[in-house]
């Protein structure tokens, strides 16, 4: 499960980009007869970048949109792969009501649900950049929100849970 300050999971991209630009800038064993096997290393590599670079532009795009949208003060924010989910249990308090505001960019959707199953209502999350929005008000502890990909489904989550 990854929790990311918005701010900080923004220095954790970069800190990640820095060290695969790194691990790319490492050479060989030197050995030449394993040819065959270098050649398919940068094939490789580009495929990684690309999908790295894209889950990046994913990830910019759904935090900037999230971005826009206020609700309150901020108790608990990421960014998560569709395929990872999302798997939280929210330091809430009893009586207090708050906002939970998730953007998905990508294809498919996602099935948010709550336990206990009261605590709110289960959601289709499609992944085309919409908004979707849930009121959480706190009777009973401990609430744990999960937000699982539809089979197939890939791209980013960003999500944030504010106090209303």
């Amino acid at each position: 499960m990854t929790h990311v300050n918005l701010r900080a999971g923004l220095a954790g991209c970069a800190a990640a980009a820095s060290a695969l630009i790194l691990s790319s800038c490492t050479s060989g064993s030197g050995d030449g007869g394993a040819a065959g096997a270098t050649s398919a290393r940068p094939s490789a590599r580009a495929s990684q970048a690309v999908a790295e670079a894209r889950e990046k532009k994913l990830t910019d795009q759904a935090l900037t949109a999230l971005a826009a949208v206020r609700s309150g003060t901020m108790v608990e924010a990421g960014a998560e792969r569709v395929t990872d989910g999302i798997h939280t249990q929210p330091a809430f308090r009893r009586g207090r009501t708050y906002e939970l505001n998730l953007v998905c960019f990508g294809s498919g959707s996602a099935r948010m649900t709550f336990t206990p199953a009261s605590a709110g209502a289960k959601a289709e999350v499609p992944c085309d950049q919409s908004l979707v929005q849930q009121r959480i008000t706190v009777h009973r502890l401990p609430i744990r929100i999960d937000v699982d990909g539809a089979e197939g489904s890939t791209g980013m989550i960003a999500w944030r849970i504010d106090t209303a």
